[in-house]
C-alpha cells in the first residue's frame, strides 16, 4: 500500500507549475483494511498499526493486541489515519469501561485498558523521549508511580451549560421530541455541541449531584441554557471544586446580568447542598468561557477552599491553580523533595511556582525559599499560603522568567544550592537555561508534565549537569498524560 499522490505538472518557460490551485495532494477516497492487527499505542492516546510497511495511527477505541477492520480515513506522505469499523478478535489488555458516556466523551480515552497496560506505555513514552531526544546518559529510570485511585481522583471539573447537546446515535434513531439543553463537556472537535453528562467518574461527590441539580433547577425555571455559536444565553457553565479536606467550591458563570435569576440559583445551590463552603457567581460576556481576568463574587462562605499536606493548608480560590489529582499531587511532591535532597542550610529557587506549592511544601527543609511565576495573582497566592501556614523563610516574585533571573538578581537574593524547576508544557525557555548555567546550583529537579520538552532541556543542560535520577509519576490515569521528575547534579 502506498499514499504517495499523484501532481499533475506542466513546463512554463524555466518554471514547473502545478495543475493544483491548491497546492495540495489530492485526497483519495477512505479504504477500509480488514483484519489488521492494532500494534501499540502512540502519541496523544492514538494507536498504531503497520501494515505492508506503513503506518497507520488508529484514533477512538483501540488497544494494542486487537484485531480489527480499520476505516483509513486521511492519508499523509507517510502514514494514514483511520478508526475501527469492526472488531474481529479484542485486545487481552481490555476492560469493560464503567461509563456510559465513555466513547462518545473526549475525556478518559483509556478506559477500556487495562491500567497496569496503561502504566506500561507511560513508562516507555518517559523512556523514549529521554533516549530519543535527550540523547543524554541516563541511570537505571525508576518504575512509574501509579495513582491510588482510578476514577473520582480529580479535584476539580469545569462543565458548559449548552442549547446545542450533542445527540447520540440512539437518540438520532429514535427520533421525536428531545430537550436540547446539556450540563457537561465539549465533544470532540466541537466547540459549539455538548454531551449532556448524567454521571461523570472523574470528581468525587456532591460533584455529580450539584451539576446535575442545578440542570433540572435551571429547566424547572426556564433559564435559557447558553449557545455558544449565537452567544445568547443566560447559564454558561459551572464549576466545581472538591478538596480533601471535605471543602467544595462552586463558580456559576452566567452571560446576563439578570440579579434575580442570579440570586434564586445561587440560593437554591446554598438551600440544596448546605456543604458548599465557598458559593460564587461569575457575569461573563465575554466570548469565551475564561474568568481570570473578571470580578467573582462570593454569596455564602469563604472566597476560598483549603487543601492539606503534612499539616500545611493551601489556600484555594477560584482563579487558583492547584494541581487536579491531590492525592497523587502528594507523591510527586515528595519525589521532588528527595530529589532535591535537602538538609536544612540551602536555598532553593523554586521556578514557574505557581501559588507556590512546592516552594511551600519544601520550605520547612530548607533555610530559604526564592520562588519565582510569570502570573502576579499567583504569587499573591503563594504569599498568602506561606503566611497561612506561619511560613517565614518564603520570598515570591512575578515576572518573566527569562528577565528576572539576571546576574543582578542572582547578587541581590543569593545564587541556588538547590534549584527546583516545574515549567509548563512547553518546557523552559533557553535564557533560563542559560541563566541556571549562570547560577550554578549544585542540584537542579525537574518536574515535567511533558517528556518530550523536558527531553529537550536535558540536553541542553547536559554540558554542565549530569542526570541521576528518573521518576514517571501518573497524575491522570485513563489519559496519555504522564509526568516526570528528573534530578541533574553539576559535573565536576
Amino acid at each position: 500500500m502506498c499514499f504517495m499522490k499523484q501532481v499533475e505538472k506542466k513546463a512554463v518557460g524555466n518554471y514547473l507549475i502545478l495543475s493544483s490551485m491548491t497546492m495540495q495532494r489530492p485526497q483519495k477516497p477512505p479504504f477500509t483494511l480488514e483484519k489488521i492487527r492494532i500494534d501499540d499505542f502512540a502519541a496523544e492516546g492514538k494507536c498504531l498499526s503497520r501494515v505492508n510497511g506503513e503506518v497507520i495511527f488508529v484514533e477512538g477505541v483501540a488497544a494494542p493486541g486487537d484485531l480489527a477492520d480499520v476505516r483509513v480515513l486521511r492519508r499523509k506522505k507517510n502514514f494514514g489515519e483511520g478508526k475501527i469499523v469492526a472488531l474481529h478478535e479484542p485486545s487481552a489488555v481490555r476492560v469493560q469501561p464503567p461509563c456510559e458516556h465513555f466513547g462518545v466523551c473526549g475525556g478518559c480515552k483509556w478506559q477500556h485498558v487495562d491500567y497496569a497496560a496503561q502504566l506500561d506505555f507511560k513508562a516507555r513514552q518517559v523512556r523514549d523521549a529521554l533516549e530519543r531526544i535527550a540523547k543524554v546518559a541516563l541511570p537505571p529510570i525508576r518504575p512509574i508511580l501509579g495513582a491510588p485511585g482510578l476514577y473520582f481522583y480529580r479535584n476539580k471539573l469545569e462543565f458548559s451549560f449548552s442549547a446545542n447537546r450533542w445527540l447520540t446515535d440512539e437518540e438520532m434513531r429514535d427520533g421525536g421530541e428531545l430537550s436540547r439543553n446539556a450540563a457537561g463537556f465539549h465533544v470532540p472537535r466541537r466547540f459549539d455541541r455538548i454531551l449532556d453528562v448524567r454521571k461523570c467518574w472523574l470528581q468525587p461527590d456532591p460533584s455529580n449531584a450539584i451539576r446535575n441539580a442545578l440542570r433540572g433547577y435551571a429547566e424547572a425555571h426556564r433559564l435559557d441554557f447558553y449557545d455558544t455559536v449565537n452567544h445568547q444565553g443566560f447559564l454558561r457553565s459551572l464549576t466545581i471544586r472538591t478538596a480533601s479536606t471535605g471543602q467544595v467550591m462552586v463558580v456559576v458563570q452566567v452571560a446576563q446580568p439578570d440579579e434575580v435569576a442570579i440570586a434564586g440559583v445561587m440560593d437554591f445551590l446554598k438551600t440544596r447542598f448546605p456543604e458548599i463552603t465557598s458559593l460564587n457567581s461569575v457575569l461573563n460576556q465575554k466570548g469565551n468561557d475564561t474568568f481570570h481576568d473578571l470580578e467573582v463574587r462570593c454569596w455564602s462562605g469563604t472566597p476560598f477552599i483549603e487543601e492539606e499536606m503534612e499539616g500545611l493548608r493551601f489556600r484555594i480560590g477560584p482563579k487558583s491553580f492547584y494541581q487536579t489529582n491531590s492525592a497523587q499531587a502528594y507523591n510527586l511532591y515528595r519525589v521532588a523533595r528527595e530529589f532535591a535532597a535537602l538538609t536544612g542550610d540551602e536555598l532553593v529557587y523554586d521556578l514557574y511556582t505557581g501559588t507556590g506549592t512546592i516552594a511551600n511544601f519544601v520550605a520547612r527543609q530548607t533555610r530559604r525559599v526564592i520562588g519565582l511565576e510569570y502570573v502576579e495573582a499567583a504569587v499573591t497566592d503563594a504569599r498568602v499560603n506561606s503566611a497561612v501556614n506561619g511560613l517565614t523563610n518564603t520570598e515570591f516574585f512575578a515576572g518573566d522568567m527569562k528577565k528576572l533571573l539576571t546576574a543582578e538578581f542572582f547578587d541581590q537574593h543569593g545564587r541556588p544550592d538547590v534549584v527546583i524547576t516545574d515549567p509548563p508544557r512547553a518546557g523552559m525557555d533557553p535564557e533560563v537555561v542559560q541563566a541556571l548555567f549562570a547560577a550554578a546550583p549544585r542540584r537542579i529537579v525537574y518536574v515535567s508534565c511533558n517528556p518530550a520538552t523536558q527531553a529537550r532541556d536535558l540536553a541542553l543542560l547536559d554540558a554542565a549537569y549530569a542526570v541521576t535520577a528518573v521518576q514517571p509519576v501518573d497524575m491522570f490515569p485513563h489519559t496519555h498524560h504522564v509526568e516526570n521528575v528528573a534530578v541533574l547534579e553539576l559535573r565536576a
